[in-house]
């Protein structure tokens, strides 16, 4: 496991390379085409880590409730962050990682509830869910790296 949490933070620090530099207008500018802008998918990643890691093990997230509300999948745009709200969400982006290995090292996950994606994947355990997320997250990467093109 200690390669898919090592992913994770790889990931998670392109992700923070990628963004360098923009600013809050960038980060909230929705190019045509695109539903979405660069700090939804940013906050899109910590929640999703959190539903499919804690959620699926019934545990509490750590992370605000409205940030989920408003980031999970298929939630329409409606948030515009402050810096300092923007500056938490980066801080969860790039501390949970450290937390979710902390909590598997420690046990805490004793059960799973069996969840398809809507990509097909069945999840039927913490270690399938961290896989995933990794996966999900490359395609997040993905989209921010052609948004930050048109903004």
């Amino acid at each position: 496991m200690q390669t898919q949490f090592n992913m994770l933070r790889a990931s998670r620090a392109l992700t923070l390379k990628t963004i360098e530099g923009l600013t809050l207008e960038q980060l909230h500018t929705i190019p045509n085409g695109f539903n979405n802008h660069i700090a939804w998918n940013v906050a899109h990643l910590v929640v999703t880590q959190q539903l499919l890691h804690y959620a699926l093990s019934n545990k509490d997230l750590l992370i605000p409730d409205d940030v989920i509300k408003e980031h999970r999948k298929g939630a329409s745009v409606t948030k515009t962050f402050n810096q300092d709200e923007w500056n938490e969400i980066l801080d969860l982006l790039m501390g949970l990682p450290d937390t979710l290995q902390e909590d598997y090292e420690a046990k805490i996950f004793e059960t799973f509830n069996v969840y398809e994606t809507s990509a097909g994947f069945t999840l039927d355990s913490l270690e399938t869910a961290i896989s995933f997320n990794n996966y999900h997250e490359g395609l997040h990467q993905g989209i921010i790296m052609s948004l930050k093109k048109l903004v």
